[in-house]
């Protein structure tokens, strides 16, 4: 078992670790909250970074790096006009920011948010509306920075045309004798293929800016301190150049859903209409001011679009032998797949409504 107190070590921190508990619910990562003495000092997030997904620590690192600062300067600088927290990724001995292990493990340190909470389910129209806030200013700090000076931590990460190549020869290939059980969720994806090309085509026409995006907004990513407002945007390892859509979509995915991600009773799985229009008017008060008329004009659908592409991934995953996200029971992609796929259908069902919202809140911005 790696001594996580000797990997504290390797970076230059302040006081002296007394002990660590694991805490976060991410996919990738692993994340431990490091204590250190004397009491009331500045407490730390130490991550095992996973390298077979992110391949090249040091460009990620470097990403992380100018987002960061960039941010903490707006904040200190008093741009954001509220009580937002920045992260600050620590050095480590030799001032890179990481380190490597004898096993060749990565780690890096963050400060820890003391005080602050996270939830994987929106309790409420109040939180969606502070989480809408939080992805819109992040959005909002990030403006001005030329997203070309990122680079992609994972190529084609929200890219359609290659993720719907992958899940199609995983069908061909079917490595694990898993396609002829999935017929039914097969046949929903290809039924749906051509519309998903759609945000990617906007931005390859140049309808749609390129800019910079986090790229992985589950509400679980959004800290919130002890009054429920929000005040940091953590897990930037899929900072990148991307759209805004990519963006507003997963939020809805996670934050207006009924159910969870991997909600194994599909009756509970639908788009909730008031923590969607909640997290909307928070987002749109913020990021309304820069966002362009044809952005806001595909934000309903992006929900939709982010929703499928999200449900295709865990379900190529599925197929092809649970190789990427952590699963935790037999199945358990298979699982998460039906319920995103569930939540298609729903936002399906709902567009009408989720445009007509979007619609009325954007004429209330201008």
């Amino acid at each position: 078992m790696t001594d996580i107190l000797k990997i504290v070590q390797e970076f230059r921190i302040k006081g002296k670790p007394n002990g660590f508990e694991k805490t976060g619910s991410g996919h990738i990562n692993d994340s431990y909250r490091i204590r250190i003495s004397p009491e009331g000092s500045q407490e730390y997030l130490l991550q095992r970074i996973n390298h077979h997904i992110f391949t090249d620590v040091p460009l990620l690192t470097d990403n992380i790096l100018k987002v960061t600062k960039h941010i903490s300067q707006k904040i200190h600088s008093g741009v954001s006009g509220v009580p937002f927290v920045g992260l600050s990724l620590i050095p480590s001995g030799n001032n890179i920011f990481f380190h490597k292990d004898e096993d060749g493990n990565y780690w890096r340190m963050f400060n820890f948010i003391e005080g602050s909470r996270s939830f994987d389910l929106v309790p409420g129209p109040e939180l969606a509306y502070e989480g809408g806030i939080a992805f819109g200013r992040f959005l909002s700090l990030t403006s001005d920075m030329d997203a070309t000076g990122l680079t992609e931590t994972i190529k084609d990460f929200h890219n359609i045309e290659t993720r719907l190549e992958a899940f199609r020869k995983v069908c061909i290939d079917d490595p694990c004798n898993r396609v002829a059980e999935a017929v039914k969720e097969i046949k929903f994806i290809e039924a749906r293929a051509d519309e998903m090309h759609t945000i990617l085509s906007l931005g390859r026409s140049g309808q749609i800016p390129l800019r910079v995006t986090h790229n992985d907004t589950k509400f679980n990513n959004i800290l919130f301190d002890s009054n429920n407002k929000a005040i940091c945007i953590v897990d930037l390892d899929t900072v990148m150049p991307g759209y805004v859509h990519y963006d507003f979509g997963d939020a809805i995915r996670t934050g207006a859903n009924s159910g969870a991600e991997d909600e194994a009773d599909l009756m509970k799985v639908n788009i909730n209409l008031v923590l969607f229009k909640a997290y909307s008017k928070g987002f749109l008060e913020i990021a309304g001011e820069f966002l362009t008329e044809v952005e806001k004009a595909h934000l309903a659908f992006s929900a939709r679009f982010m929703t499928f592409i999200i449900g295709l991934r865990f379900f190529t995953d599925y197929l092809g032998g649970d190789t990427y996200y952590k699963t935790h029971f037999p199945y358990h992609n298979l699982q998460r797949a039906r319920a995103q796929l569930k939540l298609v259908q729903s936002m399906e069902e709902n567009a009408s409504a989720m445009e007509t919202i979007i619609s009325d809140l954007c004429k209330k911005s201008n």
